[in-house]
């Protein structure tokens, strides 16, 4: 760590008790929650946007479906190449600007891509795409994360998921207006350039949100400005919570650099679990099934018989399911915790995928449009927001942007991998064939969380820094050390807290008296006249 921090004592930044009680603002944090989660927006935009103009593209271009795979895959090549840069550039430059570079990037990508006249400069316009949403997707989550208070951080976190899903329903209700709005060639000529364009909307309105945003606070700490990220906190958490914050953050900086802390102790036992834990959450986020219904939902509905754009009209009914079941999530999260809702939905999609399979076999459309929206609200209140939650709270401050940076470019390789290979996985084993292997990743999904996956609801971020430390008798009795002098600072504001509301109680005393004995001496004086 080569950045200086800002030491409690040091006058210029100052935090003891100036008598100022400011209290946090509720409205504030969801604002900046709902700001960094806009990152969600384009995600599901791009998701959705693509799969109803793939089946326009395809008869515009002569599509085989492995160009079909790599015209919705390539987003994820450009989502590998900036998750992987955003780690390490958010660490240096901060979260907030690295999220701006992202809107910006994605901009210019859905214009490009609503003008172009070929598959290959398709593609590109859309690794360009994918390398904003990369840089956007993992340190929009790290922000809030790194922002929200302990007791309701997963519900502010699933704020990303939320607006993901909230895309993905807004844009399957106008792929269907879209579609509907001309006839085939209308469609394969410039429908799916709306389609792809409309994106740059999303795009701009996060930038705008973000300009207006400040930095993630306990980013400011780490790099020294202290003072900017207290006031950030102050407004998040009141002032007495944000003075015990910025201590306990400080004292989890001050010990990573006795320590030596560098970015090889994410390798070393450890920080070694926490990185492995990541990696799966992140793998199973995709490789469990949900995006081969997200982005060949209209596909797969028009084989299984859905014509007159009722393809469309399916897909939406399936975003308006994940819609409502992610809300579900977000009000179970931070009382159910993340490891059980994870255990409790992947075992669910174990049964559905196989139900999909059943429907795909006997050619039920019917039955298999109910599997896939059982399927969708299983995964919307576990295994569809909950990595995104857990990935960064994984990690101490330090390591945690390019440590959530590496998770994540394992999450869009596997992204990737299903856009790529679904189309040639039907063409070759079938609807059927297809999800009966998403059954067996499930039930692999359920056995590691189940296996080796903690629980981090309730506690802090810096908590969750002590689980991954090497456990030994010196090292415990520093935790004890550590967790006491820690209850010791906590009682003492507590005292200070009690100590102020006493002296505002004698004054209080004192000038009730006052009062008291001024009207006494008016009725006497009133007496004698």
């Amino acid at each position: 760590m080569s950045n200086t921090t800002g030491d409690m004592n040091d006058p210029a930044v100052d935090l003891t008790d100036d008598g100022r009680n400011q209290r946090g603002s509720g409205r504030y944090i969801v604002g900046l929650a709902l700001s960094a989660g806009l990152a969600g927006l384009l995600y599901g935009y791009d998701t959705v946007s693509i799969s109803g103009a793939i089946d326009f593209l395809q008869t515009k271009y002569s599509l085989s479906p492995a160009l079909q795979g790599m015209v919705i895959s390539s987003i994820m090549i450009g989502g590998v190449i900036g998750a992987g840069l955003s780690g390490f550039l958010s660490d240096r430059y901060g979260r907030r600007k690295l999220l701006m570079f992202g809107a910006a990037f994605f901009f210019v990508a859905a214009l490009w891509s609503a003008f172009t006249f070929s598959p290959a400069t398709l593609i590109l316009a859309r690794v360009i795409g994918g390398v904003g949403i990369g840089l956007a997707a993992a340190l929009a989550v790290t922000y809030i994360t790194e922002s929200a208070p302990t007791n309701i951080r997963g519900a502010l976190t699933s704020a990303y998921q939320l607006l993901t899903i909230s895309g993905i329903f807004l844009t399957n209700v106008i792929n269907y207006f879209i579609a509907s709005s001309g006839t085939r060639d209308w469609g394969v000529n410039i429908g799916w350039r709306w389609m792809l364009g409309i994106g740059a909307i999303p795009a701009a309105i996060f930038f705008g949100a973000l300009w207006f945003s400040p930095e993630s606070p306990r980013f400011l700490v780490q790099i020294g400005k202290v003072e900017e990220g207290f006031k950030v906190l102050e407004r998040i958490n009141g002032t007495e919570k944000a003075r015990r914050d910025v201590e306990e953050i400080q004292n989890q900086i001050a010990e990573e650099k006795q320590a030596n802390a560098q970015f090889s102790d994410l390798f070393k036992p450890g920080l070694r679990k926490a990185l492995l834990i990541g990696i799966f959450l992140a793998i199973f986020n995709q490789a469990i099934g949900m995006n081969a219904i997200s982005y060949y939902g209209p596909v797969m509905f028009k084989d299984m018989g859905f014509g007159g754009n009722t393809e469309f009209l399916a897909s939406s009914c399936v975003g308006g399911i994940e819609l409502v079941f992610t809300v579900v999530g977000m009000y179970l999260i931070d009382t159910a915790g993340r490891k059980k809702l994870m255990a409790v939905g992947s075992g669910l999609m174990v049964v559905f995928a196989l139900g999909i399979s059943f429907a795909y076999a006997n050619n039920y459309q019917l039955l298999m449009l109910i599997f896939v929206m059982c399927f969708t609200s299983a995964f919307a209140f576990s295994m569809g927001p909950i990595p995104w939650i857990m990935i960064p709270e994984l990690f101490p401050t330090y390591l945690r942007g390019r440590a959530t940076g590496i998770c994540t470019v394992f999450l869009w390789a596997t992204n990737w991998a299903i856009g790529q290979f679904t189309p040639v996985m039907i063409n070759s084993i079938g609807g059927m064939g297809t999800f009966l292997v998403f059954a067996g990743t499930n039930l692999l999904c359920f056995l590691g969380v189940v296996t080796f996956v903690p629980e981090t609801k309730d506690k802090t971020l810096e908590e969750i820094a002590e689980l991954w430390k090497p456990k030994s008798e010196q090292s415990n009795a520093q935790l004890e050390v550590a967790r006491a002098t820690a209850d010791l600072r906590q009682a003492e504001a507590d005292i200070k807290v009690a100590e102020a509301e006493l002296a505002r109680a004698r004054r209080a005393k004192e000038r009730a008296i006052a009062t008291k004995a001024a009207a006494e001496a008016l009725v006497a004086a009133q007496k004698q006249r």
